[in-house]
């Protein structure tokens, strides 16, 4: 059975939607996993407060260096170009994550190809390249995680090899079928076969800290309260029972 097999339930997706991306890399970070937050990428478009999460698996493209004497755009009368094909491969409700080697000097993706994904029902893209018609992609309503803008086209400098295979991402290694969560932070990659205690655990932490929120708030002492101690845990445990 390979990662990609291993069932990761709805209400784990749905719990990942709610939870922050600092949240989810404390809780990384306590499974020993200290690198899984993307460098240098960032929403396109700050997302309204209180609006779910980018949650989704992991649908890969690699981009290795253009050569100018294979990049053209004849390319691109090919239907079956590594990155058209993987615009209609991406399944509906995945995220598409490129590895463009934090190449911030041209686009890896414009408005017609993310329209496209939208249309399909890809839940969004991830980049640590940029991308071009910004103000347009902003508009289209579809998630996208970049590394900012630039005009000139994905040829000048990419050439897309191979799709669904392990990648490079924003520092990050990015397995098919990881799930990508992305908020007003950035992007955290969560391996597949953690994402359902990893949701649950962070669901959890939110709860505590939203307390320990209010007590600080309310004039409470760092000490035995952030970390909370006993004490704390105990007053806290009446509290969540008290909402149920």
């Amino acid at each position: 059975m390979t990662t990609q097999d291993i069932a990761v339930s709805g209400e784990t997706l749905e719990l990942l939607r709610h939870v922050s991306t600092a949240t989810l890399t404390t809780q990384l970070f306590k499974r020993g996993l200290r690198n899984v937050f993307l460098q240098g990428v960032a929403p396109l478009v700050k997302p309204a407060k209180g609006a779910p999460n980018l949650v989704g698996p992991a649908f890969t493209l690699r981009n290795i260096p253009a050569r100018e004497d294979i990049d053209h755009l004849g390319v691109f009368q090919n239907p079956d170009h590594p990155q058209r094909k993987a615009v209609e491969s991406a399944p509906p409700g995945s995220v598409l994550v490129q590895d463009c080697r934090g190449d911030r000097t041209v686009a890896s993706t414009g408005s017609i190809l993310t329209t496209r994904l939208k249309v399909r029902g890809v839940a969004g893209m991830v980049s640590d390249g940029c991308v071009r018609d910004s103000g347009t992609i902003g508009d289209i309503g579809l998630p996208l995680f970049c590394a900012g803008a630039s005009a000139p086209l994905n040829l000048a400098k990419h050439h897309a090899v191979d799709m669904n295979v392990p990648i490079a991402c924003g520092g990050v290694a990015v397995y098919p079928g990881d799930i990508v969560v992305g908020d007003v932070d950035g992007v955290v990659i969560v391996p597949r076969h953690m994402a359902e205690q990893v949701a649950k655990d962070a669901a959890e932490q939110e709860r505590l800290e939203e307390f320990i929120a209010m007590r600080v708030e309310a004039g409470a002492a760092l000490r035995g309260t952030y970390p909370p101690n006993e004490a704390t845990l105990g007053e806290y445990a009446e509290w969540r029972n008290g909402r149920k």
